[in-house]
């Protein structure tokens, strides 16, 4: 089982990791399943609008509720969040690695992608899981001691994935 994670301090700067990772590993041919939440110009930057995009290609799927103007909370649309598990279950599969964009609420409770990331470990796959600050010790509780951390740095992230893949496949 090989099980890292990414976890930085900078606002949305795991995001960028993640999708920039998933977009290179794309490129490689190498083939994802799981989640990442896009940044960039085209991307909500409110935080309260989630959209993840599933992997390998899509599509862009929107996780979180409109609770309207002035609302003062963010609120996640636990529904939606399943519809997605879903389709990374349909997909682990054919993957070579899982690449989930966070370990949240939802994840520290037995739900979300949590089903995904047991899967693909049984599997013998990689699995790369965004952590903010505020969840890392929920997680590594959930990995038991079996998750290590990567560098915040996409170069470094993606030097990982490769080998990984590699030593999976011999």
């Amino acid at each position: 089982m090989d099980i890292r994670y990414v976890s930085s301090d900078q606002d949305r700067q795991t995001n960028r990791i993640l999708s920039e990772v998933a977009e290179r590993a794309g490129r490689e041919g190498i083939r994802l399943a799981g989640t990442v939440q896009p940044v960039g110009p085209d991307m909500p930057q409110q935080k309260c609008e989630i959209v993840l995009n599933l992997l390998p290609d899509g599509p862009i799927h929107n996780v979180s509720m409109d609770l309207g103007p002035g609302a003062t909370g963010c609120r996640l649309d636990a529904g939606a969040l399943e519809e997605a598990v879903i389709v990374v279950h349909d997909r682990l599969p054919m993957a070579q690695a899982l690449v989930v964009n966070k370990f949240g609420k939802q994840e520290a409770a037995g739900r979300g992608l949590v089903e995904a990331i047991g899967r693909a470990c049984a599997a013998g796959q990689p699995v790369l899981v965004g952590v903010s600050p505020e969840w890392r010790s929920a997680f590594l509780a959930f990995a038991g001691g079996t998750a290590l951390p990567l560098e915040a740095d996409a170069d470094r992230v993606m030097d990982w994935l490769r080998a990984a893949c590699r030593a999976r496949a011999a």
